[in-house]
């Protein structure tokens, strides 16, 4: 004490150094701030907040480092506004923010914690994390590893709106190419992306390891898990007792783990998410496979072929296979039931759709039941993956990973299980009579290209004088469709300029639609089955034979048709403003804007007269069975109309219900007796409205929402509101207005009336209109809908999903859109 008030310059100094080379601290304060190069550490002298320069600039930022290791950075404030000086200047600010100020008092980073109370203080752990506390309640209100860097740290949580993102370079800090985060959409996987685009994948989550990443079934998982909280899903690992961290690496996206090693002070590398080419996202391609060890890396699954072998003879394999020979599934004209190849030891695909069950036989069964299944898999933990869609990053493991079984034509085992198509080869024939067929060719030919001539020339003529005549081709006895015009190949890839890409209007399971514009001027849609699809033949009959049979407004307006070669094609009436999903979906596209309540309200109205047309008041009785967003169209006036016939079934007048061993449709959709045990009726179309409705009120899809808040579906999420008298709340925000808000809280209730559990509970969709029409004033209240959404709580626990409580009825939410 004597030293200091005798010595007055040793003061001074010690102040004008902060205190650095006093006493060492882990903690800024109101009254103690850093100048470069003055620094903080934590309490076990591991970690150090202070200033750095990277390799080959002169450049200072703030950063957390380690003591032992000061050129090894695990966070960085001013990653995008570098200082370019030594005048930096770390303090708490008047508002109690944490600041990084540069020479000029000019403020270069901050915390930004706009509830910062004014007293607070920031203090570096052992952890590695920066945390600004409110002095008064402790309470941390802003911290680090909320906000990460290009590291992942033990006893970090990595949600999925939390992302580490790479450097751009050894010298530049900013944000690199590379994102990776823990997303959660379905089953918990890590992802890293490139610019946006899918870079690697880890696999799902299984309650103990990632079941993508083969180096976890050999050693032990050190702690990593995944867990939920109130807000969502992280990725965590428990704090250790020695150095490691996990690094993006800036140059090949790969998540680089690393342990310190003390006796010869370096760096090792543990771990690596990317070692071979097989590891990039989606290597091989749809429906390929990725082998490392094969002096070819990619190869097509079993009943697959290249779609490109020339492209895959350079060594591009982007375009990935096609399958080799079409499903039996659903097939008028059936050679046999489709079978499952089994392919063991893999790296199961992307966009895997989970399903509750304790055996691989159930998962077969529930998969062979849906023809839009294309493969399934099976784990202890999770239960039945499917597969709806495609198969792409996939990867073949050396005796670890679960079994893929693919779905194939039963042809295509029959084949001495090679996976080869039979080689038919053709005789040698005698010189005259290989002439002669040669020359009866080429008569056929030249006859029907003067017939193919003349009928195009008499058609465009026809065009000019009846703008809706269409273009037709003598092959009606090859389809059994009833009197339906058939357009010509030539003549409908003429309106589309070739089915050029920038005609395409969408694309689904079965193909793509494009815009073609005929030669009379009139504009049509063009649906173009798929000469590679695996599945749609009958599809394509089934949905031209029923839309040929009705008409009304409320329905889309088949205009012929093309069967030529291997070309299926649909040509429909076009729709200026697209399906109903684009608009109502994608905040961003111009036309959801004007989707206003009234619009909303004229199209569950539209949709529920075009039901109700198809139910009663047609020559048939037709369920269509795939009702949802993206098969109702809208015209110029914003008249809906219910499109995609291909799942549709005839009923007899009398007929109230009918079974089905081939379940198809989409999930999300489906009525829970349909997709558990093959029933449908009226009343699963009634389901399916009953779900449109509430995706038209919300704006929110139901196979993409989830209440995290209350662990709670769309259809559950709408029902708790409603039973709390709180139904505004469930509305888009677009449209919730005081003006309307009767007539919306209305059809929620309508809404909730239709997706009940049990089919006699739910109305007709005559009641169902009249209701909307405030013909039935007393609406009766809804039953609690079933639960639909897979239950996220079980992504941390290491229990079999049968044994969290899970019903069959998961099932109707868990799986993308099938189509």
């Amino acid at each position: 004490m004597k030293l200091f008030l005798e010595n007055p310059l040793f003061l001074i100094l010690c102040f004008s150094l902060h205190g650095f080379f006093c006493a060492e601290t882990d903690t800024i304060t109101s009254s103690f701030s850093i100048i470069d190069p003055d620094f903080v550490v934590s309490n076990g002298n591991l970690f150090k907040l202070g200033f750095f320069t990277p390799e080959n600039t002169t450049n200072r930022y703030l950063a957390i480092y380690y003591v032992v290791s000061e050129n090894s950075t695990v966070w960085i404030a001013n990653r995008e506004n570098p200082l370019t000086n030594t005048s930096g200047r770390v303090t708490i600010s008047d508002n109690g923010n944490l600041v990084l100020i540069n020479g000029q008092n000019e403020t270069i980073w901050s915390t930004n914690a706009t509830s910062a109370p004014a007293n607070t203080t920031a203090q570096i752990l052992d952890t590695g994390n920066l945390v600004l506390r409110d002095v008064s309640t402790g309470n941390v209100i802003w911290d680090t590893f909320s906000h990460p860097s290009n590291i992942f740290m033990p006893s970090m949580r990595l949600y999925e709106n939390r992302s580490l993102s790479s450097w751009k370079s050894p010298s530049d800090p900013g944000v690199g190419n590379f994102t990776s985060t823990i997303e959660a959409l379905y089953i918990p996987q890590v992802m890293t992306r490139r610019n946006g685009q899918k870079h690697y994948r880890s696999g799902p989550w299984n309650g103990n390891l990632f079941i993508g990443i083969k180096e976890m079934y050999l050693a032990p998982a050190d702690g990593f898990r995944v867990e939920n909280d109130s807000r969502d899903v992280y990725f965590t690992s428990p704090p250790l007792q020695f150095l490691t961290k996990t690094e993006l690496d800036y140059r090949s996206g790969s998540l680089t783990q690393t342990l310190w090693d003390e006796r010869n002070d370096r760096w090792e590398v543990t771990w690596g998410s990317i070692v071979n080419e097989c590891d990039i996202y989606g290597m091989c391609g749809p429906f390929g496979i990725c082998n490392p060890t094969n002096s070819s890396i990619c190869s097509c699954l079993g009943g697959f072929e290249p779609v490109n072998r020339d492209e895959w003879g350079n060594r591009n394999w982007t375009s990935g296979c096609t399958r080799r020979t079409e499903l039996q599934c659903d097939r008028e004209s059936r050679n046999g039931d489709d079978v499952f190849l089994r392919m063991p030891f893999v790296k199961v695909p992307d966009f895997a759709q989970p399903f509750p069950a304790r055996r691989e036989d159930e998962c077969r069964a529930v998969c062979l039941r849906n023809c839009s299944c294309l493969a399934y898999s099976h784990d202890e933990n999770i239960g039945c993956m499917f597969w709806n869609e495609t198969l792409i990053d996939t990867q073949q493991f050396n005796g670890v990973g679960p079994d893929v079984y693919i779905r194939l034509a039963a042809s295509e085992l029959d084949n001495n299980n090679d996976n080869r198509r039979l080689v038919i080869i053709i005789p040698v024939v005698a010189g005259v009579a290989f002439l002669s067929v040669c020359i009866f060719i080429a008569w056929c030919w030249m006859k029907k290209r003067k017939s193919d001539k003349m009928k195009d020339q008499n058609a465009l003529e026809t065009l000019h004088s009846d703008s809706t005549a269409i273009v037709l081709k003598d092959e009606s006895e090859k389809v059994n469709i009833e009197e339906l015009p058939l357009f010509t190949f030539k003549t409908l890839a003429d309106a589309t300029n070739q089915f050029h890409e920038d005609n395409m209007l969408g694309k689904g399971g079965f193909g793509h639609v494009y815009k073609g514009t005929l030669a009379n001027g009139k504009q049509v849609a063009v649906k173009r089955l798929s000469a590679n699809s695996g599945q749609g033949g009958a599809e394509f009959r089934n949905e031209a034979v029923v839309i040929s049979k009705v008409q009304h407004r409320n329905l889309v307006k088949l205009l012929g048709c093309c069967v030529e070669r291997e070309e299926k094609m649909l040509v429909y009436e076009y729709m200026p403003n697209k399906s109903l999903d684009v608009c109502l979906f994608d905040p961003t596209h111009s036309l959801h804007k004007t989707l206003d309540w009234s619009k909303r309200f004229s199209i569950i109205e539209g949709i529920g007269r075009g039901l109700l047309y198809l139910h009663m008041d047609s020559r048939l009785k037709i369920i269509h069975r795939d009702l949802k967003p993206s098969n109702v169209l809208l015209d110029g006036n914003w008249n809906p109309k219910i499109s995609d016939f291909g799942m549709a079934r005839i009923f007899g007048f009398n007929q109230d219900q009918a079974n089905t061993a081939k379940v198809v449709g989409t999930y999300g959709y489906m009525a829970p007796e349909y997709a558990i045990d093959g029933r449908f009726s009226e009343k699963s179309d009634v389901y399916s409205f009953g779900v449109l409705m509430l995706e038209i009120v919300s704006g929110k899809q139901n196979t993409h929402y989830y209440n995290q808040e209350w662990s709670l579906s769309l259809l559950g999420y709408a029902w708790r509101l409603w039973n709390e008298g709180n139904s505004i709340a469930f509305a888009d925000q677009t449209i919730a207005n005081a003006d309307y808000e009767a007539e919306i809280v209305r059809c929620i209730h309508i809404a909730l009336l239709c997706v009940q559990e049990f089919p006699n509970d739910r109305p007709t969709v005559q009641t169902v209109v009249s209701m909307l029409n405030h013909e039935t004033d007393d609406l009766p209240l809804p039953e609690q809908p079933v639960a639909e959404k897979w239950d996220r709580s079980h992504v941390g626990s290491t229990q079999p999903s049968n044994k969290n409580g899970y019903s069959n009825n998961d099932l109707t939410i868990t799986v993308l859109d099938g189509r």
